[in-house]
């Protein structure tokens, strides 16, 4: 059973989070994306929760900025160190002997993830990533690649002062269109219920949703604007030592496969999955392979 609940930060930030599980039993941390919230991971919740799966306590928060989580107003509060920081607080809320199991974490949660990964590495054991692309590939496919500068070129439109306005319009047409197929039709996962769930959501707000893109420095280079040209990440921002999946979905539009090269580099210890006839959108359209590969991955000895 989920049940949801909210956590109080000791620096001020509330989390909505959904759980399954018994606390104080080892913990897989669930981090959603853009323009998702915490109930994507409801049928892992469940799974990894049951005792024959491991009997885990899973826990999902709601970032901030989504749902009825703490949304501050200024654009800076979402930047990465912020978003660090509350991840950090709930899991010494969560786990106040220690670390999670694993972190499991998809599109901009991953991207909170990774930070977490390379700057705190002591609050998890295991790092799970899900069409997330590690920041020093994305920063050189932003730089150096004209597909992958082309394919992120919506990141732009997310930044416009008016972009709430204009993802509400019609119902969230713009925001339901995210998830269509090259074909432009509605995936069948998208059923009437998780529609309801997702304009549940937005109608809350997509203002926090916004602002972690406009907080961002990794964007895309356009005319009148270098962005991510001008960006230089040092090495030791990059490294991630710890166990690593990364499970992608090779269909992804936005994210291509060349955000794949190089990432035994930077990633020591790393477990590529990659999943043919998948999109960005994987946990929805796969939720047993996801499953599949975690608990693979949790039960690898390293």
């Amino acid at each position: 059973m989920i049940q949801q609940r909210t956590i109080a930060l000791p620096h001020g930030i509330s989390l909505v989070c959904r759980e399954a599980g018994i606390p104080g039993r080892p913990t897989l941390l669930f981090l959603h994306g853009f323009p998702e919230g915490a109930f994507i991971w409801d049928e892992l919740l469940l799974h990894f929760s049951r005792p024959e799966n491991g009997g885990y306590y899973c826990v999902a928060p709601y970032l901030r900025g989504f749902g009825d989580s703490s949304s501050p107003a200024a654009t800076d509060a979402y930047r990465a160190k912020h978003l660090v920081q509350d991840i950090i607080a709930l899991i010494s809320t969560i786990c106040p002997s220690g670390a999670v199991e694993c972190l499991v974490a998809h599109d901009w949660g991953g991207a909170v993830a990774w930070n977490l990964a390379n700057q705190q590495p002591q609050w998890l054991k295991r790092l799970a990533i899900i069409n997330s692309p590690h920041p020093g590939a994305f920063l050189r496919e932003l730089q150096s690649n004209p597909a992958q500068q082309a394919a992120s070129q919506y990141m732009h439109f997310l930044c416009r002062a008016d972009a709430e306005a204009l993802l509400s319009d019609h119902q969230f047409e713009r925001l339901f269109g995210f998830f269509h197929t090259p074909a432009g039709l509605p995936p069948g996962w998208l059923t009437d219920t998780v529609r309801s769930q997702y304009k549940a959501l937005w109608s809350k707000g997509l203002t926090g949703a916004c602002n972690y893109y406009r907080a961002s420095p990794l964007r895309p280079p356009r005319e009148g604007d270098r962005a991510a040209l001008d960006l230089e990440l040092p090495p030791s921002m990059l490294q991630v030592d710890m166990p690593t999946m990364v499970l992608w979905g090779m269909d992804d539009p936005a994210l291509l496969p060349g955000l794949l090269h190089g990432l035994p580099d930077w990633v020591h210890r790393l477990h590529l999955r990659q999943v043919e006839h998948a999109s960005h959108w994987i946990v929805h359209e796969q939720p047993e392979r996801v499953a599949t590969e975690l608990r693979h991955f949790l039960l690898l000895n390293w």
